[in-house]
C-alpha cells in the first residue's frame, strides 16, 4: 500500500479527511467550552495537527493566517524544550519572535506521546485571538503602537500546564504583572475570561490527543505516520504542478508585482519558477524598511500568506499543509517591514500587511483582482490605569468587518465578506448590544464601492455603531488612501473611510446652535484612537473589491466554474453576508 508502490488513493483520501476531522472536533470543543465573544461567537481561532518534526499535517478551514504560522511556533518550542516534555505538559506562546502572529493570538501546544514508547508522535495546537491581553489600550490592538511592549503581554515560552497541573500563578504574572511594568501600559483587563478561554484551548488540544490515539489504535502508528507524510507529499506534488502550469499559461517563468501600504511602504515580489523541478524562489527584495508603527509583519506571517495563496490557487480538495511550502524558497530581506527587529510593533502587520502580501502574490500570478486588502479592526473598551497609575478592572471588545472580494477571469467578486486569510465572523447584533453599551445603527452593503469590469468586484460594507457611554474606541485599517487594484482593464475598488459622528456639546466648546445639526462628521483616518462620548457614533465604510476586464462586455451570468481562488477569497459566514445584503 505504500513505499515503492505509492500510497493507496482511497486510504490517502480517508486519512486526509480523518486528520481534518480531528482538527474540526478540536474546533467544536473550543467553541463549546470558551466564553468570550471573540472565540465563541466570532470563531477567531484555529486548531491543527503537527508532525513530530513540527510540520503542519492537517487543519480544518479556520483562520489561514494562523495555520501557516503555527508550525513556526511549534518548531520554536521544540528547539527550546527538546526532550524535556512529559505527559500532561502544555505550552503557551504568543511572541512574534517565536512563531507568533500578533500578541492577542495565543498559541497552546500539546505534545502527543505514544502510549507505550512514550515518544512524541504528534503535536496538537490551537490558536485563539483573546479580546484583551494588556497594553496601552483596551482590546490590545492599539493603532498608535510603535513597539511591541505597548501591545500587551509577550510570552516567548511558558509551560502553562506541567504534568497535568495548571499554573495559574505563572499565568497571572505573565498576563498582569509583566505588561503593567511598561510605562502607560496595563496588564490584562479581564484575566478571568482569558484564563477560561485558555483552559478551553487546553481542552481542545486534549480532544485532539484522544482522537489521534484512537486513530493509532485503529490503524497502527506506522500506517498513520506513513499516510501523514503521503498527504504532505501530495500537497508538494500539487504545488509543483501548479508552478509548471503557471509558467506555461503566462509564457514566462519570471513573475513580478508590487503594491503599497497606505503610508507608501512598498511590498515587492519577484517569483522565479524552475519549470524542470516545479519549484520557485519568492524574493521580497525591494520591500520597504521597518516602519515606526505596527504594520511590520513577522516572517511567520509572510509564510502564512504565501502558503495560503498556493493552496487557494490549487483546484484540488487537499488539506492546507506544510507540503505546499516545500517547493518554495521564500526570501525576506532582513530589516524590512516583513522581517522587523525584535521589539517592533506588529499588531497591524498580522491583520493588514498580511492581506497586502496576499494581494501582491495573487497579482504576480495574475490570479484575481485585489480584494478589500483590510480587516477593518475595531476595538473598544474600558479599564487599564487611571491618571495616578492605579490598575482599573475593565474589558475589551474586538471585531473585524467585512468588505468586497476581487473579481477574477470568470467570476464576480463577493460583497460583504471577510476576504482571504481572515475567515472570522462578525459579532452578532443581538449579542453585541446585549453584552456591551453600544447600538448597531447601520450594517449593510456599501453601494457603489465595487470595481467595475467585465466581472465586477464585490461591494464593501457600512457598519455604524452608537456608543451609550464614554468609551475608548480604536480603528486599525488600510486601503484608505490606496485603492484595491483591478486587472485586465477592470476598475479599482472603492477606498474605505472611517467617520466619527460627534455630538455637539457645550462642555467641548461646541454647543449646538440655531441652524446647525446636533452632530458633525470628522474623518479620523485609517488608524486612530478616540475617547468617544455618550451618543457619539463611528461609521466604518469598508473597501470594495477590484474588477476584472473591461466593463460592459459581460452578459451578467456568473460562471459556475469558479476555482479555489474565488472560493477561498470570499470568506465569512453566509448569515453575515445575508445580514449585510438585507441591510440593518
Amino acid at each position: 500500500m505504500s513505499g515503492s508502490e505509492g500510497p493507496d488513493p482511497i486510504l490517502l483520501t480517508l486519512f486526509a479527511n480523518r486528520f481534518m476531522s480531528v482538527a474540526e472536533a478540536m474546533g467544536r470543543s473550543l467553541q463549546q467550552t470558551s466564553i468570550s465573544t471573540n472565540i465563541k461567537e466570532r470563531l477567531d481561532f484555529s486548531c491543527a495537527l503537527f508532525a513530530p518534526d513540527g510540520d503542519l499535517v492537517a487543519n480544518a478551514p479556520f483562520i489561514p493566517i494562523h495555520l501557516g504560522s503555527m508550525s513556526f511556533a511549534v518548531k520554536y518550542q521544540m528547539k527550546l524544550y527538546g526532550n524535556d516534555l512529559k505527559e500532561g505538559d502544555v505550552l503557551m506562546t504568543n511572541s512574534p519572535h517565536a512563531g507568533g502572529s500578533h500578541l492577542p493570538d495565543i498559541t497552546i501546544i500539546s505534545p502527543v506521546f505514544h502510549p507505550e514508547s512514550k515518544e512524541t508522535i504528534f503535536f496538537t495546537a490551537s490558536r485563539g485571538h483573546h479580546a484583551d491581553i494588556g497594553g496601552i489600550l483596551p482590546g490590545s490592538m492599539p493603532p498608535t503602537s510603535v513597539n511591541i511592549f505597548e501591545e500587551g503581554a509577550e510570552i516567548v515560552n511558558f509551560k502553562l500546564v506541567k504534568e497535568g497541573i495548571f499554573d495559574s500563578k505563572g499565568l497571572y504574572e505573565y498576563m498582569i504583572d509583566k505588561p503593567a511594568k511598561y510605562p502607560g501600559s496595563s496588564g490584562c483587563r479581564n484575566i478571568r475570561d482569558v484564563e477560561s478561554d485558555l483552559k478551553a484551548q487546553v481542552a481542545a488540544n486534549h480532544k485532539g490527543i484522544q482522537l489521534l490515539h484512537q486513530m493509532v489504535e485503529d490503524y497502527g502508528l506506522k500506517t498513520v505516520q506513513e499516510y501523514m507524510y503521503h498527504i504532505r507529499n501530495n500537497a508538494e506534488s500539487s504545488v509543483r504542478n501548479l508552478l509548471r502550469d503557471v509558467a506555461k499559461r503566462l509564457n514566462t517563468n519570471i513573475l513580478t508585482a508590487v503594491d503599497y501600504l497606505d503610508d507608501g511602504s512598498p511590498i515587492c515580489l519577484r517569483v522565479e519558477i524552475n519549470e524542470d523541478e516545479g519549484s520557485a524562489v519568492f524574493d521580497f527584495e525591494g520591500t520597504g524598511c521597518e516602519v515606526r508603527g505596527n504594520l511590520n509583519s513577522p516572517a511567520s506571517v509572510v509564510h502564512s500568506a504565501v502558503i495560503y495563496c498556493m493552496r487557494a490557487m490549487l483546484d484540488l480538495d487537499i488539506p492546507l499543509n506544510a507540503g505546499c511550502l516545500v517547493p518554495l524558497d521564500v526570501r525576506i530581506p532582513s530589516g524590512s517591514l516583513l522581517a522587523p527587529s525584535r521589539t517592533a510593533a506588529v499588531c497591524g502587520g498580522n491583520v493588514l500587511t498580511s492581506q497586502r502580501i496576499v494581494d501582491v502574490v495573487l497579482r504576480a500570478f495574475h490570479a484575481c483582482a485585489a480584494s478589500q486588502g483590510c480587516t477593518n479592526n475595531l476595538t473598544f473598551g474600558a479599564g487599564g490605569k487611571d491618571s495616578d497609575g492605579r490598575a482599573i478592572a475593565g474589558w475589551g471588545y474586538y471585531e473585524t468587518i467585512a468588505g468586497g472580494s476581487g473579481a477574477g477571469p470568470n467570476w464576480h467578486g463577493t460583497s460583504g465578506v471577510h476576504t482571504h486569510i481572515t475567515n472570522t465572523r462578525i459579532g452578532d447584533v443581538e449579542i453585541l448590544e446585549r453584552r456591551y453599551p453600544v447600538l448597531v445603527q447601520t450594517f449593510g452593503l456599501r453601494q457603489g464601492s465595487a470595481g467595475a469590469g467585465n466581472f465586477r468586484g464585490g461591494e464593501g460594507a457600512v457598519r455604524e455603531l452608537e456608543f451609550l457611554e464614554p468609551l475608548q474606541v480604536s480603528i486599525l485599517s488600510e486601503r484608505r488612501t490606496r485603492a484595491p487594484y483591478g486587472l485586465e482593464g477592470g476598475e479599482q475598488g472603492g477606498l474605505g473611510r472611517n467617520i466619527w459622528v460627534k455630538q455637539r456639546r457645550e462642555e467641548d466648546g461646541d454647543a449646538p446652535a440655531d441652524g446647525l445639526p446636533n452632530t458633525r462628521e470628522i474623518n479620523i483616518g485609517g488608524k486612530a484612537t478616540i475617547r468617544m462620548g455618550k451618543g457619539d457614533r463611528l461609521r466604518i465604510e469598508t473597501p470594495g473589491g477590484g474588477g476584472w476586464g473591461l466593463p460592459g462586455e459581460h452578459d451578467g451570468v456568473q460562471s459556475d466554474g469558479l476555482g479555489d481562488v474565488k472560493r477561498w477569497a470570499a470568506r465569512g459566514s453566509l448569515a453575515e453576508r445575508e445580514a449585510a445584503q438585507a441591510g440593518f
